[in-house]
């Protein structure tokens, strides 16, 4: 029996003001996963974290700009400056370069493939598109291969001044470069003017940014917890369950609100892995190993389930499948009543193996957002873990907005979901069943 309270009260606080949006590698992503910590101590769940604690951290290298970054295109011919004629949405690389290849939408766009080019720069304009698909654009631009991608919005309240602050940059783990869940991108706004100067240069036009920058170095927390198995013959065969602790932070206010709560993106995840680690703690101990980790600097790329990967509580050879659980606080239109999808359906035997024991699950309905490849469970997958992931995301505009708040979460949609997994959980825990990848299904 789940505890609707209990879910309410881990949702209120993690996605509260309190937070401020629990940003990637900032004082409030650890607040989040002591706070996290503490809720899987009281439930009885054992330490699985650093030096005997249920926290680990992870160094991080943040690179800063120092003066204004510019954009250029050609040999110099003409170049763009940030805060006046363009600002960042999302920035990991302080330097990039690639062909520019324009690219045109409309607002029935929004699961169609656009064609990009590995490696290229793109500017995506449309006539009917909102901002909203505009910037689903963008995403799906980043997973067939673009570098980067620069979008304009000209209906919206001018936001260009030279006296904008610096960008930020995503920050890197120490000691790696890459992102395994292809976090190296970038997504420029370009205002009306240059957006117009841009698009009068022909395709395959070379497009370089960069700016002079200067390093600092931080951390990332996981939250990480353990129940071993009570049965020695299943004991190293451990079940994760994951979902993300961090979102975007402090950002660009939106009808006066800067704070990014992130409570379907994905305080909506945490507390439904608080609740299921709530409810197998509670009963007798499950005769496999099971792992809750609740992981930071999802938002940056994957950061903490990287290290996490590289560090684990337990070999990786000893993690049969890890389910993460992402953004389930609203119901998805495209499936049936409170249905859930699972990322990656035809990869594995777990989809079709959760729905025989009961999980109101189905196949992802969004396949060219390519969701498989947005979340942690990729970064495990990729280590060849049977890793998936559970959400009910339709495509709502409040996602990475101020607006993803409380007010705009259905509890009676969440209640369901973590109910109905309930059981299939508790069998995955007790059963001796090993997932499959399907031949050409691992990462």
């Amino acid at each position: 029996m789940i505890c609707t309270r209990c879910i309410r009260a881990n949702m209120d606080f993690l996605a509260s003001d309190a937070l401020r949006g629990r940003g990637s590698g900032t004082a409030d992503e650890l607040v989040a996963a002591t706070y996290i910590a503490s809720q899987l101590q009281a439930y009885g769940v054992d330490p699985a974290g650093d030096n005997g604690g249920y926290l680990q951290r992870a160094t991080i290298v943040q690179r800063k700009f120092t003066a204004a970054p510019r954009l250029t295109a050609g040999q110099g011919m003409s170049a763009w400056i940030y805060g006046r004629d363009f600002l960042t949405l999302q920035l990991s690389q302080a330097e990039f370069s690639g062909p520019l290849q324009k690219i045109e939408i409309s607002d029935s766009d929004d699961e169609k493939e656009l064609q990009v080019k590995s490696g290229a720069i793109v500017l995506i304009t449309s006539k009917t598109a909102d901002k909203f698909d505009m910037r689903q654009a963008a995403v799906r631009a980043q997973s067939e291969g673009a570098v980067a991608a620069m979008v304009a919005f000209p209906d919206e309240p001018d936001l260009f001044t030279s006296d904008a602050d610096l960008p930020l940059l995503q920050p890197e783990l120490e000691g790696e470069k890459e992102r395994p869940m292809g976090g190296n991108f970038n997504l420029l706004e370009l205002s009306t003017g240059a957006a117009r100067a841009m698009a009068h240069f022909g395709d395959g036009t070379e497009l370089q940014f960069g700016g002079p920058t200067t390093v600092e170095k931080g951390h990332t927390w996981n939250a990480l917890g353990i129940l071993r198995g009570s049965e020695v013959r299943l004991r190293d065969s451990a079940v994760v369950l994951s979902a993300h602790l961090d979102h975007l932070g402090i950002g660009p206010p939106v009808a006066g609100d800067n704070i990014y709560n992130g409570a379907d993106d994905d305080a909506s995840g945490v507390s439904a892995v608080l609740e299921l680690a709530r409810i197998l703690a509670s009963g007798p101990r499950p005769r496999r190993t099971v792992i809750f980790a609740l992981f930071g600097s999802e938002e940056s790329g994957g950061l903490g389930s990287t290290y996490f990967s590289d560090h684990p509580s337990l070999p990786l050879s000893e993690m049969s499948l890890d389910i993460e659980f992402e953004m389930i606080g609203r119901r998805d239109p495209a499936v049936p009543g409170d249905d859930v999808w699972l990322t990656g359906w035809d990869r594995s035997d777990l989809g079709p193996t959760l729905k025989l024991h009961g999980a109101a699950v189905v196949p992802d309905p969004h396949l060219a957002q390519n969701f498989f490849a947005r979340s942690d469970n990729y970064v495990l997958a990729k280590k060849g873990v049977v890793a998936q992931t559970i959400g009910s995301f339709g495509l709502h505009e409040d996602y990475h907005q101020p607006s993803d708040d409380l007010v705009h979460i259905d509890f009676k949609h969440m209640d369901a979901v973590i109910s109905g997994l309930v059981v299939p959980i508790e069998w995955l825990a007790n059963s001796d069943y090993l997932p499959m990848w399907k031949k050409g299904g691992r990462p």
